[in-house]
């Protein structure tokens, strides 16, 4: 699922199961979880076996994933990449950083948000853009769950903002506009404009979404290139 939303050069591993075989943990990995509950070391093993699958598929050999502030994932030199995990879907997408400058994904069951979440996640200009039918139109794959795409969307944004910047975003410091050709679908793309901004991205940031088999999930990519896209043609 994740995959179809990042391109080919970008290495992904998913899978929907809630243990796997090869979830083994490095002794350093077991450190970070050795207190934690059964579900919290489950998701923790399950993201990390993704994560080495993605790393072979890039000829890589396996190694330990760590972790520094906010959970950032700490990455072999010259690879970049992100992880996510929820009920039902585990997912890792790794890419050499000569291809991609920094990337975000993220997976969460579709379902609408818990209730007060909302408030902080959707800015109003937000709220406004999603007025009407509160799930979307129904289609094929039934309605969308707006404000659990949006929260998604913004986790996105923030784990591509996060390794770049090492500081916070809040939800409310980005507007995120939802685009898709198909009233009926259930996929598209995303913009989000940044509130805040910082030399080291761009002030909008390109996105995909999919709702799937009961989860949705979004991603964001920046290219190293990102500036030269920006730049006017010569001669303007």
């Amino acid at each position: 699922m994740i995959e179809s939303l990042l391109p080919a050069y970008v290495s992904c591993a998913a899978t929907r199961e809630e243990s796997v075989p090869d979830g083994t943990l490095f002794p350093e990995e077991e450190e970070l979880v050795a207190r934690s509950v059964p579900k919290r070391r489950n998701d923790f093993a399950t993201a990390r076996a993704c994560a080495r699958r993605a790393m072979g598929r890039l000829g890589l050999e396996p190694v330990a994933v760590l972790h520094g502030k906010r959970g950032m994932p700490l990455w072999p030199e010259g690879i970049v990449g992100s992880l996510t995990h929820c009920d039902g879907y585990r997912a890792a997408a790794l890419a050499r950083d000569a291809d991609v400058l920094s990337l975000g994904v993220d997976a969460e069951p579709h379902a609408p948000l818990p209730e007060g979440v909302g408030e902080l996640v959707v800015r109003p200009s937000e709220r406004e853009r999603f007025a009407g039918p509160p799930a979307g139109e129904a289609g094929a794959a039934g309605a969308i769950h707006w404000d659990r795409l949006l929260f998604s969307a913004k986790e996105s944004v923030f784990k591509t903002w996060y390794p770049l910047t090492l500081t916070e975003l809040d939800f409310d410091e980005a507007d995120l506009t939802f685009h898709r050709d198909d009233d009926r679908a259930a996929f598209g793309t995303f913009t989000a404009r940044l509130l805040r901004t910082d030399p080291a991205l761009p002030p909008v940031l390109d996105g995909k979404w999919r709702v799937e088999d009961g989860i949705v999930a979004t991603a964001v990519l920046l290219r190293p290139d990102w500036r030269v896209a920006l730049s006017p043609p010569e001669g303007r």
